[in-house]
């Protein structure tokens, strides 16, 4: 059987997945603030 690294735990793979999707995270909600006018917790009605 090959050697194959672990996907699983912190790993390098999954270090860099959990950064972009951070990164996607963070950019989709700026830009949905700036399309409504309201902030995060506006929108989700807890201000």
């Amino acid at each position: 059987m090959d050697n194959q690294e672990s996907k699983l735990g912190f790993t390098a793979f999954a270090e860099n997945w959990n950064g972009r999707l951070a990164m996607l995270g963070f950019v989709i909600g700026i830009v949905t603030e700036y399309m409504t006018g309201q902030g995060i917790l506006s929108q989700l009605g807890l201000m």
